[in-house]
């Protein structure tokens, strides 16, 4: 990370808010540690089939042997850790920079995470909390319900329910620095003040809602009579129009 971007500016807020309030905080700053996003053949240290690797699978293999690489291991400790888990980055393409994507792809283990019955509210995560804060160069007006870009909320879906919520945590409101680029130094530094009062204020954050793997019925869609409550679902026959 550029010690002299935005992101580095944020995460000193972040690191020194929390510490404040006695929080304890661990940090992986992927760029810094050289973190390799690809997922590779070495990411397990014995695999149950060399000719053929099937990530997931293997993933589970190695955590029923304690095969898994140093690299993920180690960061599979902070995550397992962690109370709240406040992924930061700069918004790249309408989601997760490669480097961050490729952590969650490792880190996320299969066994732990997510699998065997553990997803959604009953994912291995389940009890922890967690928030995207993140950078932007779009305007808020831009990523409203008729914005040019589409709602925030569902342009964030495939993150904050497909990766977040679908390993059990509750997710808070996400929180964004808009246009960040286009501020001058007194508003960036106006948006690192946003950022530490939302920090300094996390523990009565409420989460954001999405349902109950027993809202739905065998067929994994909503029962009948049950409203929807989460951006991603809607009654049937709702064009959302």
């Amino acid at each position: 990370m550029d010690p002299l971007s935005f992101n580095a500016a944020m995460l000193k807020t972040a690191h020194y808010t929390l510490k404040a309030r006695g929080h304890d905080v661990r940090i992986s700053d992927l760029y810094e540690m050289g973190f390799d996003p690809v997922t590779r053949p070495g990411d397990f240290k014995a695999p149950k089939d060399p000719d053929h690797i099937r990530y997931d699978i293997e993933q589970r293999h190695a955590v029923a042997h304690r095969g898994l690489a140093d690299e993920i291991d180690s960061e599979l400790e902070k995550l397992l850790w962690c109370d709240c888990l406040i992924l930061q980055f700069p918004f790249y393409w309408f989601g997760l920079p490669a480097i961050l994507k490729g952590w969650v792809d490792r880190v996320f283990v299969n066994g732990i995470v997510y699998g065997g019955g553990k997803w959604y509210d009953r994912g291995g995560l389940s009890g922890k909390r967690t928030m995207l804060a993140f950078s932007t160069g779009c305007y808020p007006t831009m990523c409203g319900p008729d914005g040019i870009n589409g709602d925030m909320d569902v342009i964030l879906w495939p993150i904050q329910n497909g990766i977040l919520r679908f390993s059990g945590m509750q997710v808070l409101p996400p929180h964004i620095a808009y246009s960040v680029a286009y501020r001058t130094d007194q508003q960036r530094r106006e948006l690192l003040e946003e950022y530490a009062a939302r920090l300094g204020a996390i523990e009565a954050d409420k989460p954001l809602e999405f349902h109950h793997r027993d809202d739905f019925t065998a067929e994994w869609r909503l029962k009948p009579g049950i409203k929807p409550v989460a951006v991603g679902q809607r009654s049937p026959g709702d064009s959302g129009g």
